[in-house]
């Protein structure tokens, strides 16, 4: 008895709980029919591929209204009108714009509405029709159109890429690294080497840095003495040059005046010389007649030659 009671109690429950879920779901579906919306129609100059009826109206990202309805624009078909609803507190005003755009990861295509100032003024219809929103062009619409030629585009690039990456060029490119990788070993090899390079270098440097700087000193004292004494030296060297000049002149002068004994002069000189090379064998011949004398002054007065010793 005990256990049918429960299995009673349970059906009860269950029975309950559906009618209330019931009745939740008809309270919902009750209150989103008793919920107001506005028609607006939405007249897109370019395909709106991925837009279908009920796809979702968003106004700055949040849900507004669904599509209701598409169809081709009657007196140009080149045009897209599509009617909306959206909740009758959504703010359409007269600076509304719609454009197609994708959400989530699906893809699928949604229209978004976005409004720029806040003081623009309700959009209504004049005649009692229905509003018109205006669009503007969509980065979704302008891809999905130019799609073929992106595709296009992409194949060509892939041709490129396949040649690029042939055989050849891949066989070029090994080599090149081989070519690469013996350089490198090369230069491993001489690391010791490189490095004196570099230490001589850096010696160099250091030499030609103390040089230069020497050199700096040396222009510096050179133009601080050239500042200082400078004006003394050129005047100085002004009257030297002045003096050299003036006794130049003198020299001209004395030699033009004199010209006719000067000229006498130099021929007693070549006269001179054949006295003096007489003068000078003389000379000799005294200078060999006392090295006789010193070294054997009886053998040479009596006319007899020094014996040679004997050396055993």
């Amino acid at each position: 008895m005990e256990t049918r009671a429960h299995h009673v109690l349970i059906g009860l429950f269950t029975l309950i709980v559906s009618i209330g879920a019931l009745l939740f779901a008809l309270w919902l579906a009750q209150s989103s029919n008793d919920q107001k919306f506005k028609f607006y129609d939405v007249i897109f100059n370019e395909a709106v591929t991925g837009l279908s009826e009920g796809g979702t109206v968003q106004y700055s990202g949040i849900r507004v209204g669904d599509v209701v309805s598409l169809r081709l624009d009657p007196n140009d078909p080149r045009k897209v009108r599509a009617r909306i609803r959206v909740y009758d507190s959504t703010p359409i005003r007269e600076d509304t714009r719609a454009k197609l755009a994708l959400t989530g990861v699906t893809g699928q295509a949604i229209i978004q509405l976005s409004s720029a100032a806040q003081d623009s003024p309700p959009l209504v219809s004049q005649d009692g029709s229905i509003p018109v929103i205006k669009t503007i062009p969509s980065p979704l619409a302008k891809l999905l159109a130019n799609g073929e030629d992106i595709a296009t585009n992409v194949n060509t690039l892939l041709a490129n890429a396949s040649r690029l990456f042939s055989q050849e060029n891949v066989d070029h490119i090994s080599r090149t690294l081989d070519h690469m990788d013996q350089a490198t070993s090369v230069i491993a090899e001489q690391r010791a080497d490189i490095r004196q390079t570099i230490k001589e270098m850096a010696a160099a440097s250091e030499q030609a840095r103390i040089t230069l700087a020497n050199a700096s000193a040396l222009l510096e004292r050179a133009n601080q003495t050239l500042g200082s004494r400078g004006p003394a030296i050129l005047d100085d060297t002004q009257k030297t040059l002045a003096a050299l000049r003036v006794s130049s002149e003198r020299i001209e002068q004395l030699l033009n005046n004199n010209y006719d004994a000067v000229n006498g002069g130099l021929s007693g000189l070549g006269e001179i010389g054949p006295a003096v090379r007489e003068l000078r064998a003389t000379l000799e011949d005294l200078r060999g007649v006392t090295r006789r004398l010193q070294e054997n002054p009886a053998g040479y007065l009596l006319g007899r030659e020094r014996n040679k010793e004997f050396q055993p």
